[in-house]
């Protein structure tokens, strides 16, 4: 079996999935940076804005788990361009509605075809880089998000200063479709774990494998990340405007700050940890502990949030600083998952690891809008009151965290199961 880098096909590979990343998070984020002019003009209520940022969570857990199965059995390249279609397309038709039901179908449409990204792309990362490596490229294509989210901070309020707020669905689905040209002829499957090896590897049983606490530790922690992140993609920039008094070109650049603060930070960590591990410390260490002592901090930001005394600005950096915290199980978690189970099983786990974790997704933005709606006089109290639940969903998962995850325990429980009968691999 190969399991030495592949050089700078591999890193051409990281790239263009990094940017297909960048795209995928400009397309979660551009409804909460259009949410004011978006609710002013279609008359919606917070309470019903949440319904439409919850929307795209609906299908994104079943759909991330029945693509997961597929990569299993075909190949990643076509899947994602696949996708990379529905995305650009579905964008166009909420440019031009004016109906409320149109843009729910359209979010939740995108949601479906945007599901199994994640796990795909990572699985498709993990064909390029060994176990030791691994770290690093899945941080890439986290920072492609983070720097869609920063872009998105800066471009879509501009864009929609200009044109309105419609203009920034053309603009997604033009970049969606360029995106496709470039990995149409680029895009390849990595020769690690290639098909042909993967399909004569051992296959374990998925009740050995989904009754391991570390798995289970990394799924719930994860779950506390996507709660994270759909707040701020569909909360923050409002909380920046009508909680924090922001104007919109302010709140947009405040967002970008936001982001840029997370991703240091999680750099920061994902350097660590990727060090250690190439250093030996043992994963129970420099993955397990890492991502614990992480989800304790990101509690700590955001139950901060409670205390009436700190400024603005300061809020805004301690969302950003909880951020990253939050967001280090994004890029330790699949190397756990990656290290415990069966490479023929590995997208499938990916996948369930991911959907599972965004039903936080369809609950969050929904019970945030209620909190605002029923918050009172006070326009931010809903809004810290939802970051504060946050806080409390990390503390339980740095517990969780602290006595569970034992990535190289659990792989050796795994292994020593029963195999399954092998099966083909479609392309392979």
């Amino acid at each position: 079996m190969t399991t030495q880098p592949q050089g700078w096909t591999a890193w051409r590979i990281v790239a263009l999935l990094a940017f297909l990343n960048l795209v995928n998070f400009l397309d979660k984020v551009v409804i909460g940076l259009v949410a004011v002019p978006m609710m002013d003009e279609l008359k919606i209520a917070p309470a019903q804005f949440g319904i439409i940022g919850g929307c795209f969570f609906w299908g994104f857990a079943v759909a991330g788990i029945v693509g997961g199965f597929v990569a299993d059995r075909v190949k990643a390249k076509w899947m994602i361009a696949a996708m990379a279609l529905c995305w650009a397309v579905l964008q166009i038709p909420i440019a031009y509605t004016s109906s409320i039901g149109a843009v729910i179908a359209c979010r939740f449409l995108l949601g479906v075809t945007e599901g199994p990204n994640w796990p795909v792309s990572i699985h498709a990362l993990y064909k390029w880089f060994p176990d030791r490596m691994r770290s690093l490229p899945v941080f890439a294509l986290g920072l492609g998000g983070s720097i869609g989210l920063m872009t998105a901070g800066i471009i879509i309020p501009l864009v929609t200063a200009t044109w309105g707020w419609r203009a920034n669905f053309v603009l997604l689905g033009m970049i969606g479709m360029a995106w496709l040209l470039f990995w149409l002829p680029l895009g390849k499957e990595g020769p690690i774990d290639s098909s042909r090896e993967v399909g004569s590897a051992e296959r374990k049983p998925h009740r050995l494998i989904f009754t391991d606490p570390t798995l289970w530790s990394c799924i719930f922690t994860h779950f506390a990340c996507y709660w994270s992140i759909a707040l701020t993609v569909t909360w923050t920039t409002v909380y920046l405007q009508k909680g924090l008094g922001y104007d919109a070109l302010t709140a947009g650049r405040m967002f970008s700050l936001n982001v840029a603060l997370s991703m240091m930070l999680s750099l920061a960590i994902t350097w660590l940890s990727q060090r250690l591990m190439q250093r030996n410390v043992p994963s129970r260490i420099s993955r397990g502990l890492v991502t614990a002592i992480a989800a304790v901090l990101a509690a700590c930001c955001f139950a901060s949030m409670m205390i009436s005394e700190i400024p603005a600005f300061v809020r805004v950096v301690l969302i950003g600083l909880g951020g990253g915290f939050a967001q280090t199980i994004l890029y330790t978690g699949p190397a756990i998952v990656g290290e415990i189970a069966p490479a023929p099983q590995r997208a499938s786990i990916l996948a369930v690891d991911n959907s599972l974790a965004s039903l936080a997704g369809i609950i969050a933005p929904i019970a945030t809008g209620y909190l605002v709606q029923y918050s009172g006089i006070d326009p931010a109290a809903g809004y810290e009151a939802a970051f504060a639940m946050t806080g409390a969903l990390f503390a339980v998962a740095s517990a969780a965290c602290f006595a569970f995850l034992h990535p190289l325990k659990s792989s050796r429980r795994i292994q020593a199961g029963a195999a399954l009968p092998q099966t083909r691999v479609i392309g392979g």
